[in-house]
Parts: C-alpha cells; sequence; structure tokens
C-alpha cells in the first residue's frame, strides 16, 4: 500500500495499491493526485482499478499476452488518479536485471490545468473574435500542418487511391500510425530537440511555409455561415477544455453553466426586464394625464422656443452647416446673419402686429364681436314664436 509523499525503492517486479482516503473540496479544482515511476532501466507499468484485476493479471490470457507487447516500456512515467477514484493498483515490470526504481504518490496543485482552463475559458468568451482574425486563419493553419504532417500526406494519398481497393485498408493503418507517431514524438520531444535540433528546426520550417502558402491560396473564411460554425466549433472546444481541466465535476457544470450565462447575459436581462414591464403595467392603475394651466402652457412654450433657437444658432455655427448654401436659399442674409450673431430673431414690426393680433387688445376686440354677435342672435331667437305662433293659428 502506497502511501503520500514517501517514495517506494525496489528491485525487483512488485504491485502497488493507493487507497485515496481525502474527500475533495472545492479549492482541489485543480489538484492532480499522480504515481510517478522512475526507474534506471525501461520497466512497463500496467494500471487496474483493485486487487481483483491485478490476481487478473497473474493468469495468463492470450489478451494479456499480446497487450504486454504493446505497452510501452519507459524510465519515467507517470499515472493519473482521480479525486474520487476510492482504490488505484498498478503492476511494475521489470525488463532487465539490476533494474532499480521508484515509487512516489503526490498531491499537488497542477499548473497544467489551470493553463487548459484558461485556454478554454478565452476559447468560449473570444472565439467569435478569432473565428474572424487572420492572424489566428494563418497560425492554426500552420500549426495544424506542422503537427499533422503525415496525416495530411495521408489524405491527400487517399485521393488518389481507386474507390474499390484494399488499399484503404493500409490507409486506415496508416491513420493509426500516423497518430502514433504524433504522441511518441510529443512524448519524447525534449531528447528529440537536444539530439536532432538541426533537423527538427528544418522540419517546422518547411511544412510551416508550406502550410501558409496552403492557407494563402485559400484565404480566410469570408462567408457568414462558415465563421459561425468556426465560432460555434471553437467555443465548444472551450467548454470541452474546461470541463477536462476541472477535478471536480459539479464544480465544472457549474462554471459552464455561469460562462454560459455570462455569454449570453442580454437575452435573460431583456426577458426579465420585459416580464416586469407587462407585470407593472397590468397590476398599476390608469391615472388620467394632468392638463396644462394657460399660464404653464405660456411658459413651456417661452421656454422650448429659446431652447430650439439656441440650438439652431449653434447648428449655424458649427462645420455641418454650409453657410453658402444656406444663404443662397434665404431673402435676407444680412438678417439671417445677425440672428447668427446673436440678435434677437423677430422685427420690432413683427412684434406689433403679433401684439395686435394675439395680444390683449385682439382679445378685447374678440370679446366685444362675441358680444355683438350674442346680441343678434338673441334677436333673431326672438322672432322665431311670433311667425309659429301666427303659422299655427293659419
Amino acid at each position: 500500500m502506497l502511501q503520500e509523499s514517501q517514495v517506494y525503492n525496489m528491485i525487483t517486479r512488485q504491485q502497488f495499491c493507493y487507497k485515496n482516503v481525502l474527500l475533495p473540496k472545492w479549492h482541489d479544482v485543480w489538484t492532480r493526485i499522480q504515481i510517478r515511476v522512475n526507474s534506471s532501466k525501461l520497466v512497463r507499468v500496467t494500471q487496474v482499478e483493485n486487487e481483483e484485476k491485478l490476481k487478473e493479471l497473474e493468469q495468463f490470457s492470450i489478451w494479456n499476452f499480446f497487450s504486454s507487447f504493446l505497452k510501452e516500456k519507459l524510465n519515467d512515467t507517470y499515472v493519473n488518479v482521480g479525486l474520487y477514484s476510492t482504490k488505484t493498483c498498478l503492476k511494475v515490470e521489470i525488463i532487465e536485471e539490476d533494474t532499480q526504481y521508484s515509487v512516489t504518490v503526490t498531491r499537488r496543485f497542477d499548473p497544467k490545468l489551470f493553463l487548459v482552463f484558461f485556454l478554454g475559458l478565452m476559447l468560449f468568451f473570444c472565439g467569435d473574435l478569432l473565428s474572424r482574425s487572420q492572424i489566428f486563419y494563418y497560425s492554426t493553419g500552420m500549426s495544424v500542418g506542422i503537427v499533422a504532417s503525415l496525416l495530411i500526406i495521408i489524405f491527400m494519398l487517399s485521393k488518389f487511391m481507386p474507390k474499390k481497393s484494399p488499399i484503404y485498408i493500409i490507409l486506415v493503418g496508416g491513420w493509426s500510425f500516423s497518430l502514433y507517431l504524433i504522441q511518441l514524438v510529443f512524448k519524447n520531444l525534449q531528447e528529440i530537440w537536444k539530439c536532432y535540433w538541426q533537423y527538427l528546426l528544418s522540419y517546422i520550417l518547411t511544412v510551416g511555409f508550406m502550410s501558409f502558402a496552403v492557407c494563402y491560396k485559400y484565404g480566410p473564411l469570408e462567408n457568414e455561415r462558415s465563421i459561425n460554425l468556426l465560432t460555434w466549433t471553437l467555443q465548444l472546444m472551450g467548454l470541452c477544455l474546461m470541463y477536462s481541466s476541472i477535478q471536480i465535476p459539479h464544480i465544472a457544470l457549474a462554471i459552464i453553466i455561469i460562462a454560459l450565462c455570462t455569454k449570453n447575459l442580454e437575452y435573460p436581462i431583456q426577458w426579465l426586464y420585459i416580464t416586469y414591464r407587462k407585470m407593472c403595467k397590468a397590476t398599476e392603475k390608469t391615472v388620467s394625464p394632468r392638463l396644462l394651466t394657460e399660464e404653464e402652457y405660456r411658459i413651456q412654450g417661452e421656454v422650448e422656443t429659446r431652447k430650439a433657437l439656441e440650438e439652431l444658432r449653434e447648428y449655424c455655427n458649427s462645420p455641418d452647416c454650409s453657410a453658402w448654401k444656406t444663404i443662397s436659399r434665404i431673402q435676407s442674409p444680412k438678417r439671417f446673419a445677425d440672428f447668427v450673431e446673436g440678435s434677437f430673431h423677430l422685427t420690432p414690426n413683427e412684434v406689433s402686429v403679433h401684439e395686435q393680433e394675439y395680444g390683449l387688445g385682439s382679445i378685447i376686440a374678440q370679446g366685444e364681436s362675441y358680444e355683438d354677435t350674442s346680441s343678434e342672435e338673441e334677436d333673431s331667437h326672438s322672432q322665431y314664436p311670433a311667425i309659429t305662433e301666427n303659422n299655427f293659428r293659419t
């Protein structure tokens, strides 16, 4: 049985088990439990769930015989243990004699998980901007060309193959072999760079230039639907990265829901606002608007007129107003210029005419004409009964 932070040094094949007794807390979202096997020579490590599976490994079977050949032989490997897994067992097999190895269990904050979470967060919230960026288009195309050049070559070769041909079996195997090579290169990238950095640099430059040429030939995406598909793909990849980087599933789901609500926050707020307005309109009582008095109506008219005249002066003094075009359309340019400089917009003659028509004298004259009209109507009405009576007698 393995204990955390203890080193177990061995020289023979051995079986180990680790029992997780601590329940994960909210601060363990980026915590990783790893069992490290470090040896002087190559060893083969097999991970199983419990002791019963270890006993099955000791029994001879064809599947165990072939799977032992497929497993990689490494001198430094890590076995990841889930935070919710109660027990994890592993078997260490020695390939060569005089092999010394050590087994250690560590529980620590993993910065790689945080970087993956941050990358997923950026893809989700900036997917719409990245899908329209030319820099992202060319950099992604070159990266895909460098990483998956073997897959691209196999795909191009498949275009020249006949549709009904047994060569497709080889192509399927080629895809699997290419994926295996890519995985192997990434695991030993540091050693490859130390020993063969000239060849690796030449490969990166050559394949990167070819990938850039292909991307330049087809150009960035211009169709709006294609851009939307790329945006949704990036956002989905971001959600998957966020979920896979967080070790506690319910916290991962909560963060994804919060991210979705935050990204589309405007729609729930609009729905809540519309619902609130409808509820307020249904509950509030209709109040009849208050009518203005004559004095309030006069003051409001003067204030609004003064405000509109000031706005007109500001517009005439602004560069947006074409002075020569405006002067050519008016009858008195000098009066217009005086008004723009701050003079009153009416002449004394216009003020006197306005007072005669709408001032106090016009109100008195209207009252006198109304009284004359009403007296004439009374005289005419007084004659109607006599006429009616005479007609009735006749």
